[in-house]
């Protein structure tokens, strides 16, 4: 092998090290029902997953949980943040989120709800102290404003995240041999390298390999970044699909081998197992979900405004989904739990 070969395999391994880490999710699922080769696949995707925790400093859950949350008991939620960097755009711990996608997950029945949050959206950011593009967000703080910033938009506790490079899922998608998707329309797209045009697709149903698969998640020329963050949804579903089939098993060693070290969650590989009963359930369902709005200018910047009554209905559902008190019951449990400890107080006194 010379020179140029092995410089070339070095540079594929590399990328191959970047992947989506919604993948683990169907990984965990058939490896649960493989035996042997399941046992296999879950120790090396243990070892894998370890190198890549990274709690929040002084975060053991989120503020509008009463307690820590424990995934085999409990509904939880997941805040996928896939960051506006690779090869060609080295932003480091300054890059802002080019993807976010909240997952809610109830226990009882097997249920998730995707929602697609626009990088655009008009929220207050607490790091900095007034309203910008969430997307920023990560910018400032990392993770735990991200965070941060969801919670205060839908009022619903976030009790983990996953951060990846976005781009990463092609290699996935390559591994898995394309997936199923059916594109809106016709369009030309960049390459993951930044070509422009690079990318050719035709309307319709069709298979798409990792390249394709990128611009048909990343493109937003005919259409807006709400449409986006559908196509993204779909992808998701689309390699879920596929990459739960019994046909994909024997591709799971490499995928994982793909994780590697870029990729970061504040979730324990013990909390992760718990995820494999959503699957072997048999009646998984995934609903996805819009966060509706409108384009607005602000001093000539573009933000995207949501909107204050679909807002209200999406809050109501998530929080259904996820069996949390809103707001007001959390003001009321908490002037309730003073009042308990003001009682004791007294009574403890009149008893001495």
């Amino acid at each position: 092998m010379n020179r140029r070969q092995m410089k070339q395999k070095a540079k594929k391994q590399k990328r191959r090290k970047r992947v989506f880490w919604f993948l683990l999710f169907p990984i965990l699922l058939i490896a649960s029902s493989t035996i042997a080769y399941g046992t296999w696949l879950v120790k090396k995707a243990e070892v894998t997953m370890d190198k890549s925790y990274e709690a929040i400093e002084g975060r053991k859950k989120s503020d509008l949980r009463k307690e820590i949350v424990n995934p085999n008991d409990d509904n939880i939620s997941i805040l996928f943040l896939g960051i506006d960097t690779s090869e060609h755009r080295d932003y480091g711990e300054t890059a802002r989120t080019d993807a976010l996608m909240l997952a809610t997950l109830n226990q009882k029945e097997k249920s998730v709800k995707l929602l697609s949050i626009p990088r655009d959206t008009y929220v207050y950011i607490e790091e900095v102290g007034y309203k910008t593009k969430i997307n920023h967000a990560h910018a400032y703080a990392g993770p735990e404003a991200s965070i941060r910033a969801v919670e205060k938009l839908l009022d619903i506790p976030v009790d983990y995240y996953v951060r990846m490079d976005f781009n990463a899922f092609m290699d996935v998608v390559e591994a898995l041999d394309g997936i199923e998707v059916d594109v809106p329309y016709a369009f030309t797209e960049q390459d993951s390298k930044d070509n422009q045009n690079a990318i050719s697709l035709k309307a319709g149903l069709q298979t798409l390999n990792g390249e394709e698969a990128l611009a048909f998640a990343r493109t937003r020329k005919k259409d807006s970044d709400v449409e986006r963050g559908k196509r993204q949804q779909e992808v998701m579903k689309a390699v879920l699909d596929k990459a739960v089939s019994l046909q994909s098993v024997v591709k799971y060693g490499k995928i994982i081998d793909a994780i590697g070290s870029n990729m970061k969650t504040n979730m324990a590989f013990d909390e992760m197992k718990a995820l494999i009963d959503y699957g072997v359930s048999g009646k998984l369902n995934v609903e996805t979900l819009v966060l509706e709005g409108e384009d607005s200018y602000i001093k000539d910047v573009y933000y995207y405004q949501v909107n204050d009554q679909s807002l209200e209905e999406l809050k109501t559902k998530l929080k259904k989904h996820l069996h949390v008190s809103n707001k007001e019951d959390r003001h009321k449990d908490k002037l309730n739990q003073e009042e308990e400890k003001i009682i004791g107080i007294k009574d403890d006194s009149s008893a001495s």
